[in-house]
């Protein structure tokens, strides 16, 4: 995202997307815990891990597969919850409603999340997903732009998520920026794609390391090249 205005972050601060991620990171509940590439496949499959895997094996474009992680998974409580009195809210619709339709996603307090956020590149893509609420799923998708630099509110004693022990001349924590692409044809649940991890741990397919589920407490996750296509694909398919 291109960092909003003081005044924008200052409201940001009240619906901030990251503070519900540390958050989930560090206190996750029961819900919680069952939890572009620019050529998405068709994903006209019914369900799709044998035929997906077919128009994959067709598709000429496998460069980019290669590549171990490419893209993310962004958790964001879409729901009101109070975190030292501030409001930690950030669904989508919040995501659309700011300038640009793009923010700092600041707040993660977790060591292995905010190195994910460092190895992020400017332009990959992410799904953004809700979490700790009722239920949890993929809603939509956004994209880097602007790789990690300090985030401000580790120095800020007024927020949640302000670390004393941080240093300006060395800040332990980072956030980036991101902006919204566009919304999933249709709303992707965490049961729906639960089913097909455990399906593909049975018959190998691309779910079946998918951190969602192997370190799910995580509030930022990598994906293989795979795994976002195969989940994108879903969004082409009819809820079950």
């Amino acid at each position: 995202f291109q960092v909003p205005t003081r005044k924008t972050q200052k409201h940001w601060y009240k619906k901030e997307p990251d503070a519900k991620i540390a958050k989930t990171e560090e206190e996750t509940s029961d819900k919680e815990e069952e939890e572009k590439s620019t050529k998405p496949p068709a994903g006209s499959s019914k369900s799709g891990w044998k035929n997906w895997k077919k128009t994959k094996e067709s598709d000429s474009g496998g460069e980019e597969s290669k590549i171990k992680y490419c893209h993310w998974l962004l958790k964001s409580e879409p729901e009101s919850r109070l975190e030292k009195g501030v409001d930690v809210k950030f669904s989508i619709d919040d995501l659309k409603a700011q300038p640009n339709q793009t923010t700092f996603w600041d707040g993660v307090r977790n060591y292995q999340a905010r190195n994910f956020l460092r190895a992020m590149k400017l332009g990959q893509q992410a799904f953004f997903y809700h979490s700790n609420c009722k239920e949890p799923g993929i809603v939509g998708i956004v994209k880097i732009v602007k790789e990690a630099y300090p985030d401000h509110t580790q120095f800020d004693q007024k927020d949640p998520h302000y670390d004393s022990s941080s240093r300006k001349e060395n800040p332990k924590w980072s956030m980036v920026d991101v902006q919204f692409v566009r919304m999933t044809k249709r709303f992707i649940p965490l049961s729906e794609i639960k089913a097909h991890h455990l399906a593909h741990k049975a018959d190998g397919g691309p779910l079946k390391n998918m951190m969602l589920f192997t370190r799910q407490r995580l509030s930022i996750q990598p994906l293989t090249q795979e795994e976002f296509d195969f989940v994108l694909s879903l969004e082409e398919e009819k809820p079950h």
